[in-house]
């Protein structure tokens, strides 16, 4: 019995399609096995860390990379994500001894320092320019920067959000006293523009994202691009971190590998941050190639903490009238021990 066959050709479209599929796939793969250790040459003990940090921000990416991929247990450290809206939130976690470390921005870092508080920063791990700014109503007269003049905007006080809120304005040649803030959490940005609590409000992704998805063709966002910088690092008291030294490093190690993993494997990375993330991230793909995932301790984190701490002072949102020394609010022997081409601070 002859059996009929086919003689119809596979378009070469499809075949270069599936080859470059299995070729992620394995990419993938391949990325994993050399990143993890294989359980059995895990340590048997592990050290039990619970890390405070903002779940609905991109810049966790590597700590969620890390918990995902087994860096942290490769470590030996049994690493607890401890949920918050904020880093700001995060860091107060840490202070009042409810988590070990925290992930927070630079600007509760830099009233922290004001304040004379027990604060150390061990490492920034993510850097990106355009995740804040601002969105506003068109039908509430906000169609221009200069526009804002006069208006109602809802913000989280004594964030990035903050700061980058007065920069803007200040680069449209408006005093933070020209608008009246409203104070909000994050995750109630939204609600409090959709009901007319305010006329614009200021913030970060995915909540701006989101917000204006909501308000359609009555939206209208400002990039706060070229006017602030977003540096995101993590915390520690400073009894906890120089008491537990090893514990550090073995942090900072597990974190430059998720790091990597965000830096490198974008597509994946950003499927471990959508399952952790709550609120819609589907406008991340776009804003992904900006973000850096780096540890570091640069310069730039000293010049930033100080020019904040100077606005901090001028716009009376301080006692203090003196700007602190921020070298003393870094801890530099941990990234020093395990990627010393990061550490740039003069010191």
């Amino acid at each position: 019995m002859r059996y009929a066959t086919s003689t119809k050709k596979i378009p070469p479209v499809y075949i270069y399609a599936t080859a470059s599929i299995l070729m992620v796939i394995i990419a993938l793969a391949a990325y994993m096995l050399m990143s993890r250790t294989p359980a059995n040459d895990r340590p048997k003990v592990f050290e039990q860390i619970t890390i405070a940090t903002n779940t609905e921000y991109v810049g966790t990416c590597s700590i969620i990379a890390a918990v995902e991929n087994g860096y942290f247990l490769n470590e030996g450290l049994q690493v607890r994500i401890q949920s918050h809206s904020s880093g700001k939130a995060a860091m107060e976690a840490v202070m009042q001894g409810q988590a070990h470390l925290g992930t927070v921005a630079d600007i509760p870092i830099m009233f922290a320092g004001l304040d004379n508080r027990p604060i150390l920063v061990i490492a920034t791990i993510f850097k990106a320019e355009k995740d804040h700014g601002i969105v506003g109503r068109k039908d509430r007269g906000v169609t221009t920067p200069v526009s804002l003049k006069g208006k109602h905007i809802g913000v989280t006080q004594g964030t990035s959000a903050h700061f980058t809120l007065d920069a803007f304005l200040n680069r449209q040649k408006l005093n933070p006293d020209d608008v009246t803030k409203h104070n909000y959490k994050p995750e109630e940005l939204g609600k409090a523009l959709e009901k007319g609590e305010v006329d614009a409000v200021a913030g970060w992704e995915p909540f701006l994202g989101n917000i204006l998805t909501q308000l359609g063709s009555n939206g209208i966002a400002f990039n706060g691009q070229d006017v602030y910088e977003s540096l995101y690092a993590v915390v520690g008291v400073r009894d906890y971190v120089s008491k537990h030294s090893e514990t550090i490093k073995k942090t900072l190690r597990a974190l430059a590998l998720g790091g990597r993993f965000c830096n490198q494997m974008p597509e994946a990375a950003r499927k471990l941050v959508d399952g952790m993330i709550k609120t819609d991230t589907k406008n991340l793909a776009d804003a992904w190639p900006s973000y850096r995932f780096d540890l570091a301790l640069d310069q730039g984190l000293l010049l930033a903490l100080e020019d904040e701490a100077r606005w901090a002072i001028k716009n009376k949102l301080t006692n203090k009238t003196a700007t602190p020394n921020y070298l003393d609010y870094i801890y530099l022997d941990g990234l020093e021990a395990v990627k010393p081409s990061s550490v740039t601070i003069i010191h």
